[in-house]
């Protein structure tokens, strides 16, 4: 148990019989009253965000997780199979834990998954990923203006927004956080 106010972004706390990231922090306060720890907690079970507020000196339970590397191989429907990169045993992952991370990973993309008790509780992805340009809109001709875009879908299947330049089967750099294109690949 520690107290409230020594919380930092990314720890998981264990409260009401469940598993909660936290993903932002903000100290406030107010005049001459005693300041409180706003924070954005993310249901490690239920991948539910939500608001908490803690008085500084309230006594929270951190988890301690245990991180493994791991590498995805493949997918056989809503089972996604992953390879420990030390001991190459393989572990499937549901739907459930990876929530939205499927749209950045190619087979033998490493990710880092959290264990607690040895069992997966969530995944962090890598903070970019190389994606390749399966189809894309036809640049309009004459569209020199700054800040103009156009729709690509990449190879796993979701849509980001990229400039008129870039072409099919071209290797994106996208930010696994925003969905972002943030520049070719260099070969």
């Amino acid at each position: 148990m520690m107290e409230a106010i020594q919380l930092k972004r990314g720890n998981v706390i264990k409260m009401d019989g469940g598993m909660f990231k936290v993903l932002d922090i903000h100290l406030l306060t107010p005049g001459n009253k005693r300041s409180l720890l706003q924070t954005k907690l993310k249901n490690m079970k239920s991948g539910n965000i939500f608001d908490k507020r803690f008085r500084s000196n309230d006594k929270v339970e951190i988890a301690f997780l245990k991180q493994k590397t791991m590498e995805y191989i493949y997918s056989a429907g809503e089972e996604h199979w992953f390879m420990d990169v030390e001991t190459h045993e393989q572990t499937p992952l549901g739907d459930e834990m990876l929530d939205n991370a499927m749209d950045y990973l190619v087979p033998n993309t490493e990710i880092v998954v959290n264990l607690f008790d040895n069992n997966p509780v969530s995944i962090d992805l890598p903070t970019t990923v190389s994606l390749e340009v399966t189809e894309t809109d036809a640049a309009v001709k004459g569209q020199t203006a700054t800040n103009q875009y156009k729709s690509a879908t990449l190879e796993t299947g979701i849509k980001v927004q990229v400039p008129p330049f870039i072409k099919a089967g071209e290797k994106l750099k996208i930010d696994t956080r925003t969905g972002e294109y943030l520049g070719r690949m260099k070969e």
